[in-house]
């Protein structure tokens, strides 16, 4: 019979160190003949991204061991950092951004590009084998004391002694560059001031250098390219609103193949992503969401889709292994693991699994997604959605007549989306007593381009319609204490917390930002030319919306912020910068509302070293503990986070 105890002092087996103790970011997956290779981010190794091979046989092995780091910094947020073909791995360091290759027998890997005259000066990513074993890949070269502006993003073709032929140049972003079975190359291409899920155009150029746009353009974006071995290029397209399956024969006009009704891809922050696989036999394999959960299904020729049966939430990194199935797969109550599937059906075999938690399964608070009303203001667009997890833990329980606080989890992108996946960053407050409601605002991926472009021109205001309502939708309900709402989000989440703390003061009582934005304006100058203007479609155009860009900056509202607000920063981000962090945290200082700030030495934008991870899960609890008045659970060893302005004599 679980023990009624105040919420946020349940004692619970999901710690900090639980969170991050043998944890690995699974990454990209690629496929070799036989071997099943994939990466791993260990917060416990300093967050280097180590590569992992699984061979036919079933033995698994570090590729690259310590200290080496397969990660790249192309756009700032990376990804398609490695790749492998006849067991000879190409990749990224992440120490100097240099191309290296590790051939079958070598002891270490090999640098082929030459060091650049600025540190991390020539970046690449996005890599792809060729049959004559060259790879392409996206460069992106800073030069030395140039700004975003002057950053040049190509692709081009590097050959073993490290020699490189430019082949596209001219736009201000490119990526997927992929070579057809007969030698014609396809690759992405946008211009500022979209971004790659605003108009990212497919082109082709075919073995006589003859171009064409096979998709996307102004209001239409085409993502993940495939070549099928009959010379047919497949991709993923919003042309119908949702992100759906198209194929394009040369020679003629691309046709819808399968549309979902939500959008297979996600949007393109990173490089490598691969949301359907081209099986060996002809079929399709893919994955889509419905009902706040992933489905993965196999798509027949000319067919319906055939949902396979399986206990998963969300599925990554789909690849074909002739017939059969490779993905990363995690499920509400099973972290990722990378599943081999037969499409035919049969039982799944678990690559890479899940480490061991030890944990019953009553320990995890099961997402149970809603939709809540929101007002429209013009988009054509009134409801959200939400993954909300009630408290859950089988020791523990809300005693009478309370209810528990809620914490309003707001994800980044701001395109980007909630997951069912098991989480145990969120577990660890859910198992201490807390509410969570993790929100798909307006403007978040998954349900089609209307509902993403109703966050167009409108940050600032419909995110923070969103999360409110949702804040009533739950309340209303009696599901959680009105007198205890937080609200917490990184980067762009960071920006709506600190948003919703400053223009809509009164809903929440505390708030935590991790690697928030402050200054709209402030951001447009300081951060890199991925993000340069990504603004433009969200607030305004720059400079001539400069008054937009004021009224919607949070720093400017700290006349009306009251509200206690824990702050984290990286040291390093180039993507939000310090100075962000301490604009805000000087404010709080200054009015004297209770506050906590703490910066990282070594990170940039998000956290990966193990250390940090587990003192801004701590910290965070600690300062709504002393806001909230309520005891950290006993036998953690938590310390306690300075709270400027709190008397902790109590």
């Amino acid at each position: 019979m679980p023990t009624p105890l105040p919420c946020g002092s349940w004692p619970t087996p999901i710690t900090s160190d639980l969170v991050v103790r043998a944890a690995a970011r699974l990454g990209e997956v690629c496929v070799d003949g036989v071997d099943v290779w994939w990466s791993e981010g260990r917060p416990a190794e300093g967050g280097r991204s180590a590569v992992v091979r699984r061979t036919g046989t079933g033995t698994v092995d570090d590729v690259l061991p310590p200290p080496w780091n397969a990660r790249t910094r192309v756009h700032e947020y990376g990804g398609g950092a490695w790749t492998v073909a006849d067991g000879v791995l190409w990749f990224t360091e992440f120490a100097d951004q240099r191309l290296h290759r590790l051939t079958p027998g070598d002891a270490e890997p090999r640098a082929v590009t030459p060091a650049p005259d600025a540190p991390a000066g020539v970046r690449f990513a996005d890599l792809q084998v060729t049959p004559d074993g060259s790879v392409l890949a996206v460069r992106e070269t800073h030069p030395a004391g140039g700004g975003p502006a002057a950053v040049v993003n190509e692709v081009v073709r590097i050959d073993g002694d490290g020699t490189a032929t430019l082949l596209v140049s001219g736009p201000d972003f490119v990526s997927d560059p992929r070579q057809g079975p007969d030698g014609a190359l396809c690759w992405l291409q946008w211009q500022h001031p979209d971004m790659p899920w605003d108009a990212a155009q497919l082109v082709v150029r075919s073995v006589d250098g003859a171009e064409s746009v096979v998709a996307g353009g102004p209001g239409e974006s085409a993502v993940q390219p495939r070549w099928a071995a009959d010379g047919t290029l497949w991709f993923l397209c919003d042309r119908t609103d949702a992100w759906s399956l198209y194929r394009w024969r040369p020679g003629g006009d691309a046709e819808l193949v399968f549309d979902a009704g939500s959008d297979i891809a996600l949007p393109q922050w990173v490089f490598g992503q691969s949301r359907y696989a081209l099986l060996a036999d002809g079929r399709i394999a893919l994955a889509y969401p419905r009902d706040g959960a992933d489905r993965l299904a196999v798509l027949e020729p000319g067919g319906a889709p055939r949902e396979l049966d399986l206990p998963y939430a969300a599925y990554a990194q789909v690849r074909a292994q002739g017939t059969s199935v490779v993905c990363v797969a995690g499920g509400p109550d099973a972290e990722p693991v990378v599943l081999r599937i037969p499409a035919d059906g049969g039982a799944a075999d678990v690559l890479r699994p899940a480490r061991d938690l030890g944990l019953d399964p009553a320990w995890f608070s099961r997402p149970e997604p809603v939709t809540f009303p929101t007002p429209d203001r013009g988009t054509g667009v009134a409801e959200a959605h939400a993954l909300v997890y009630p408290p859950a833990n089988p020791d523990a329980g809300v005693p009478d007549g309370e209810r528990p606080p809620l914490l309003v989890v707001v994800h980044g992108g701001p395109t980007g989306a909630t997951s069912a996946v098991l989480n145990l960053g969120i577990q660890y407050w859910t198992s201490r007593g807390f509410c969570v409601a993790d929100v798909d605002y307006r403007g978040s991926t998954g349900y089609g381009r209307r509902y993403r472009e109703a966050l167009k021109g409108g940050w600032g205001v419909v995110d923070l319609d969103d999360v409110e309502a949702c804040v009533r939708f739950l309340v209303d309900a009696r599901r959680v204490d009105p007198a205890r709402l937080a609200i917490r989000g990184g980067s762009a989440g960071g920006y709506t917390t600190l948003a919703a703390l400053t223009m809509r003061p009164g809903t929440f009582t505390a708030g935590a930002s991790h690697y928030g934005l402050a200054d709209l304006s402030a951001f447009v100058g300081d951060t890199h030319k991925f993000e340069s203007r990504y603004l433009d479609g969200l607030v305004a155009p720059w400079p001539s919306g400069r008054a937009v860009y004021e009224e919607r900056s949070p720093i400017n509202h700290v006349d009306a912020l009251d509200t206690p607000l824990a702050v984290f920063q990286g040291e390093e981000d180039a993507v939000v910068p310090p100075a962000q962090a301490e604009l805000i945290v000087a404010a709080l200082r200054a009015k004297g509302v209770p506050h906590a700030y703490l910066l990282f030495s070594g990170e940039q934008h998000g956290f990966r070293r193990a250390e940090n991870i587990r003192a801004a899960l701590d910290g965070e609890l600690s300062f709504y503990a002393q806001v909230w008045r309520f005891d950290l659970p006993p036998g953690e060893g938590i310390t306690p986070i300075q709270v400027v302005g709190v008397d902790s004599s109590r």
